[in-house]
């Protein structure tokens, strides 16, 4: 199981993964599910997978390779050459819909599942009206949803656990800094519940402002912040549960 979470709010695009794989409790490794999908002074585009890793290994291949041509150019279809981000969902839908045939194929009869998940967010384009920041939910099946302001967020793997404090905390005008705190609280309390999930996390930030430095760094075990973090709204939570009336019914 894994856990990631992507926010599009006013200020820019926040996209938080976990690494942690696995196959029973006696098989737990680490393994990269933020990936970046391209890197250029035109173009910033991650990815945050969910799922089978098998599947999702093969759709980071196809999609590095290039999808087959459909023109007599016989130019594979890449990235690079996608010219908006909705033509780059489209690329990545269609390359993780060709991975779970593939594979989901060969494991009939099975009862692995090869079902995967991803988010999609980036930009194409520095300074002109093209290049606003877009966040998309790929579905296995290769169709996908936008993220849109009334919802400033999206999430797969194990999300219920920390959908509540995304659900009351995070709006569309929320800071960046802030967003930043909102999405890593939502990753302690799933870890809090769920074993499944857990550091380092790996985390990207992309302000609007393409002026503003973009952040790409890793949340290992020992990370001093996060710890602060949760010991901070551990404590705090206690606090605000505590300063709240007891139910007048318990001592009728």
């Amino acid at each position: 199981m894994t856990y990631c979470v992507g926010m599009l709010v006013r200020d820019g695009l926040v996209l938080v993964a976990d690494t942690r794989t696995n196959a029973g409790i006696d098989n737990i490794s680490i393994y990269k599910k933020l990936h970046v999908l391209a890197d250029t002074d035109e173009r910033t585009i991650f990815a945050c997978t969910a799922g089978s890793l098998s599947v999702t290994q093969s759709m980071l291949s196809l999609l590095e390779e290039g999808l087959p041509c459909l023109d007599e150019s016989g130019v594979p279809r890449t990235i690079a050459a996608q010219p908006t981000m909705f033509r780059v969902a489209q690329l990545v839908g269609e390359a993780l819909s060709t991975a779970k045939r593939a594979i989901g194929a060969t494991l009939e009869g099975s009862k692995i599942n090869a079902s995967a998940s991803v988010l999609v967010g980036g930009r194409i384009g520095a300074n002109d009206s093209g290049s606003d920041l877009m966040l998309f939910q790929i579905y296995a099946e290769g169709n996908f949803i936008e993220c849109a302001p009334d919802a400033p967020f999206l999430q797969i793997g194990e999300l219920k656990y920390g959908k509540p404090i995304l659900d009351r905390a995070l709006t569309y005008d929320t800071s960046l800094d802030e967003a930043v705190k909102v999405a890593l609280i939502s990753f302690d309390s799933t870890m809090r519940s769920n074993l499944s999930v857990g550091r380092p996390l790996d985390l990207a930030v992309v302000p609007a402002d393409p002026a503003r430095a973009q952040i790409r760094l890793r949340l290992s075990e020992d990370d001093p912040y996060f710890n602060r973090l949760s010991a901070d709204w551990g404590r705090m939570m206690t606090e605000s549960r505590m300063a709240i009336a007891d139910p007048p019914f318990m001592s009728a």
